[in-house]
């Protein structure tokens, strides 16, 4: 019996470039979902130590009680399968020479197959004891996709050409939810791949050539798979699938992806993965966060602490927290101010660092930060006019280092940077330090579990109480959904900044919330 919300999961691997490439994938059992890493940590002896992150599949096993679905070595293993298990979608086995024809296959070819491969496992997890109709309505799985794992996710998604998971293809009863509860992607091209400035020419060759299918990354191949038309961002879910139901792990680490030699990072460029460029890293109007890794390798996004513990939240927390800024007022420093009096106009963009953590795990969930090229960058107008969004997270009861300890607990460090003014067309620096902040503190934040207005909210800024949430938030209720406002200020300076961080809480996984 599936037991919301720990349904079946589906990993969907990435794009395998060369023949070479996909023999070895296909003789992988969890091609790549397996893989962990070791990361170092300097304890206070000085001495380095290792932090062993085992790969998702043992820590699901271990902290969700999952089962993996091989047995008797079945490639899609039969007969009744626990429903918490984990199931890799094993599409680049037909491209094999041995398992294969060894020729490869469109998106489409393996999203029609994903459809099949929904239906055996909604069949495979069912209980003796469950009424066939009943699970079949119930049933609901996760996917969980690298690179273009996640692009044939999409495609099976959104595309009204693919069978759902009940074999219809007309829009009018194609089911909304295709089988799929959730969707998480680690480093998809969401955007398409794209090559750096001046490279353009090199991407038309690519989606001239298509060699080994590699067109699949370009704008025009991409929307036929995907089904959009012209007037559609290719980064849309196009009203087919929820997009807050889409969690997307976007990297910024180009420096540690080594594939092809370092070609790719080097056409593709810095604000990337080495792979994919962040701004193409993520589904419109989906979650997300930021984490320094690559595409791929040692440093990779899949074998990451960091991934797993942001997947681990969106399939099984409880509580989604939005932090926006909101109402804020700058103020410029007495020179550009004195020109800004007399005239001339002014233009300034602020970067805006932000790392989000969460009590007890010793890793960053979401790192956005000037020096890793990841930063929020506004201007001006955008950033005193209109709301910030920070970043999203999701709470986790079951994830308290203390389980006698009734609230849950995160933190974001924050720091908005010192513009460079420009004036009139110029850059003024006669004034200007690298480096320089208007706001720097940690804020930590004391979430209450609770229904309703029982839920309270504690809050606290290092430069007053460090590391404690000693002031109360008011919350306002609106149906379901908690706001409260907490404010920042950089005090009586000049340049300057205040305002809000305003944020937004909602129950996650509760029937509510669905």
């Amino acid at each position: 019996m599936i037991e919301p919300p720990y349904y079946p999961i589906i990993y969907l691997r990435g794009y395998a470039g060369t023949q070479g490439e996909v023999e070895d994938t296909v003789s992988t059992p969890y091609m790549g979902f397996n893989l962990g890493s070791t990361r170092f940590r300097q304890a206070y002896t000085g001495k380095v130590q290792p932090h062993i992150f085992e790969s998702p599949v043992i820590r699901l096993m271990k902290d969700h009680s999952y089962v993996d679905a091989y047995h008797n070595g079945q490639i899609v293993p039969q007969g009744q399968v626990a429903s918490r298990s984990i199931w890799i979608f094993r599409y680049y086995d037909i491209v094999d020479e041995e398992f294969g024809d060894g020729n490869r296959k469109e998106i489409e070819y393996h999203a029609r197959r994903l459809s099949e491969f929904l239906r055996h496992v909604r069949d495979a997890v069912r209980g003796k004891n469950d009424d066939p109709e009943e699970h079949q309505h119930k049933f609901r799985a996760y996917l969980v996709a690298h690179s273009m794992g996640g692009l044939i996710c999409r495609c099976y998604l959104q595309n009204p050409a693919i069978p759902d998971i009940d074999c219809n293809t007309d829009e009018a009863k194609r089911c909304s939810h295709m089988g799929v509860d959730k969707v998480f992607t680690y480093g998809t091209p969401h955007g398409g791949i794209e090559f750096r400035s001046g490279l353009g020419w090199a991407e038309g060759l690519r989606d001239f050539v298509d060699p080994n299918n590699a067109g699949n990354f370009g704008p025009r191949r991409m929307r036929e798979f995907l089904a959009l038309p012209d007037d559609k961002d290719i980064k849309s879910l196009n009203g087919w699938f929820s997009a807050e139901r889409v969690f997307c792990l976007v990297g910024t680490d180009a420096r540690d992806y080594g594939a092809a030699g370092g070609l790719s990072r080097r056409a593709v460029g810095p604000l990337s993965d080495g792979l994919v460029q962040i701004k193409n890293a993520s589904v419109l109007g989906a979650p997300r966060a930021y984490v320094y890794r690559s595409h791929s390798g040692y440093y990779g996004l899949v074998n990451s602490e960091s991934g797993y513990q942001n997947l681990r939240r969106f399939f099984f927390g409880d509580i989604r927290v939005l932090v926006e800024m909101i109402d804020v007022a700058v103020t410029l420093p007495p020179d550009v101010e004195e020109k800004k009096r007399s005239g001339k106009e002014i233009q300034a963009s602020y970067h805006i660092d932000t790392i989000v953590s969460v009590r007890g795990v010793l890793v960053e969930l979401h790192r956005r930060i000037v020096d890793e090229e990841s930063a929020i960058l506004r201007s001006y107008k955008k950033l005193t006019k209109g709301a910030t969004k920070i970043f999203t997270a999701f709470l986790l009861e079951g994830g308290r280092v203390n389980s006698h300890r009734t609230s849950l607990g995160f933190a974001l460090r924050l720091q908005v940077r010192v513009p460079e003014y420009e004036i009139g067309g110029f850059l003024f620096f006669d004034d200007h330090y690298e480096g320089g902040t208007l706001f720097a503190d940690k804020l930590n934040v004391e979430v209450t579990p609770g229904d309703g207005d029982d839920r309270q909210i504690r809050y606290g800024w290092d430069r007053s109480t460090p590391n404690r949430s000693s002031h109360s938030v008011d919350l306002q209720r609106d149906g379901e959904v908690l706001t409260g406002k907490i404010p920042f200020t950089s005090g009586d300076v000049c340049p300057g900044i205040c305002g809000n961080l305003r944020l937004t809480f909602t129950s996650w996984n509760s029937p509510s919330a669905e």
